[in-house]
């Protein structure tokens, strides 16, 4: 989802997620609803080449934070791919492992601001916050 608002605001997206399937998925959306071709990569969070890979001024994702072993890998990988002066929004439907993530970028410097918003999902309103990541 946040690689389709991405380029329906007109955004340069590189899509990555560990699961190449993902990003099929991301790239059929995509087509289907923009007729667009986002640009995708496999990126294995938990262990990343990100050897010539250019930084980014946002990096925008959507409940990642599900496995411990996610949020740990994603609190190494995401400084890593912010460009100074960069920030990533995190979208968490309040997952057990979420803390893990937010604790471990903290001791890195980074400010977290949080904001609560509800979105309507199958007729239910679901929670989610919303995680600005800043140094």
């Amino acid at each position: 989802m946040p690689t389709i608002l991405a380029l329906a605001q007109g955004a340069d997206v590189l899509a990555t997620d560990h699961y190449e399937a993902a990003l099929d998925f991301t790239a059929y959306n995509a087509r289907a609803n923009l007729d667009q071709e986002p640009e995708v990569s496999v990126l294995d969070w938990r262990q990343p080449d990100i050897t010539g890979m250019e930084t980014f001024d946002l990096v925008l994702a959507a409940d990642v934070l599900y496995e411990r072993k996610n949020a740990a890998a994603l609190a190494y990988l995401v400084p890593q791919l912010l460009a100074p002066g960069g920030e990533a929004i995190f979208a968490d439907p309040r997952r057990d492992e979420a803390p893990v993530f937010f604790e471990a970028v903290a001791e890195q410097g980074f400010e977290v601001v949080i904001v609560e918003t509800t979105v309507e999902q199958r007729s239910r309103n679901v929670k989610v916050l919303l995680h600005r990541l800043r140094r």
